[in-house]
């Protein structure tokens, strides 16, 4: 079992208006699709997001619910994800690639 750890927007969801209002988040449901094959790999799936890092607003049970509603398959949601502008590491792969 290998643990996953999916990015919540721009990777399984979208803005139409780019302005990130996360009740507005429009799902993806080719990238769900992938993310829930690998939970049904029996992949350990973990949903993080940087929600309210900066604003220290918190977006938990909106996020849970989103995730519901999608259909997302999951074993945690996490909302500790630091602010930044880019990540550098050896491990990771855009929902492109997979």
């Amino acid at each position: 079992m290998k643990i996953i750890m999916v990015d919540i927007d721009q990777t399984i969801c979208e803005y139409s208006d780019k302005t990130n209002i996360y009740s507005e988040a429009i799902p993806i449901k080719e990238n769900i699709n992938k993310i829930n094959k690998f939970y049904d790999e029996k992949n350990y799936i973990v949903y993080y997001s940087s929600r309210g890092g900066t604003t220290n607003l918190d977006w938990y049970e909106l996020t849970k619910s989103q995730l519901d509603k999608w259909g997302c398959k999951y074993h945690e949601l996490r909302l500790d994800k630091p602010h930044y502008d880019l990540i550098i590491d050896d491990k990771s792969k855009r929902i492109e690639e997979i």
